[in-house]
């Protein structure tokens, strides 16, 4: 069995981030990161690695599309267990909306079937259920419609047995399980149990694991049908998150301090 697992480089949310002056995310002058909700679907690639008869019958590659920094999130996964990667890198690529990136990404699937990129080499196609920056959650469906294949998503639990995977998706007032035959494009939410931390041994190992670098041209994709060119989608107006102010000492003076806790907390309509 072979799975391809769709990773996303983000802005570390934790960091300073902001919009360049065509208003597109600077994903370069910043600090990233492998997206959480996508190390979930590592995680889930590799527990059916784990629980295979054999871990050898099963390939984990990994595949990303960003600028050169997304060698990062590709290299977080491998550390965690995946066996190779693949990092799409191309300056035409910069701000490309979600369309132009699954266009890359399908492309980057059917490249593992050969230079003409005429099989589909993979049994799973999974992803997490968003990405943490731009958080639309379309990346499975558009991934599905353009390869062709059947989509399984949300899903908080995964059982594969022989070319049946079987899932569960746990919704406000129930839960389903849905059923499909490989290929197919499977999308895992954050309810499906920890990522693993890399161990050390796992660190060391990655810097052995081979890591393909391509470019569009190698995938077949017109650099026109990409980038803030031909974006369906654009952002016309940003505004900068105005400076924390001062918090707001009060001191309990004679019993006073929880009278005025609890004037504050109605005045923001807390209580």
């Amino acid at each position: 069995m072979k799975i391809a697992v769709c990773v996303k480089y983000v802005p570390d949310a934790t960091g300073n981030r902001h919009f360049q002056h065509d208003k597109t995310v600077d994903r370069v002058g910043v600090d990233g990161l492998l997206s959480e909700l996508d190390e979930y679907a590592v995680e889930q690639a590799l527990q059916i690695k784990e629980k295979a008869g054999s871990p050898d019958d099963v390939e984990v590659t990994v595949l990303c599309v960003g600028p050169e920094q997304a060698i990062d999130a590709v290299r977080k996964a491998l550390q965690m267990g995946a066996d190779n990667g693949v990092h799409v890198q191309d300056d035409a690529i910069a701000g490309s909306d979600a369309i132009a990136t699954s266009l890359v990404l399908a492309k980057a699937v059917q490249w593992g079937g050969g230079a003409d990129g005429g099989g589909m080499p993979y049994d799973l196609v999974m992803c997490g259920m968003a990405s943490t920056d731009g958080a639309m959650s379309v990346m499975p469906a558009m991934l599905a419609e353009r390869l062709s294949l059947p989509q399984l998503t949300l899903a908080s639990k995964i059982e594969t047995q022989g070319v049946q995977v079987r899932i569960q998706r746990d919704g406000d007032v129930a839960t389903q399980v849905v059923v499909g035959e490989m290929p197919l494009v499977v999308s895992v939410t954050d309810q499906s149990g920890e990522a693993r931390y890399p161990s050390f041994k796992g660190i060391m190992a990655a810097k052995k694991k081979p890591v393909e670098i391509l470019a569009l041209s190698d995938i077949g994709v017109d650099a026109d049908d990409v980038g803030l060119s031909a974006a369906w989608t654009v952002v016309e107006e940003t505004t900068a998150r105005p400076p924390r102010e001062a918090g707001e000492i009060v001191k309990d003076e004679e019993g006073s301090g929880a009278s005025a806790l609890a004037a504050f907390l109605a005045t923001q309509k807390f209580i």
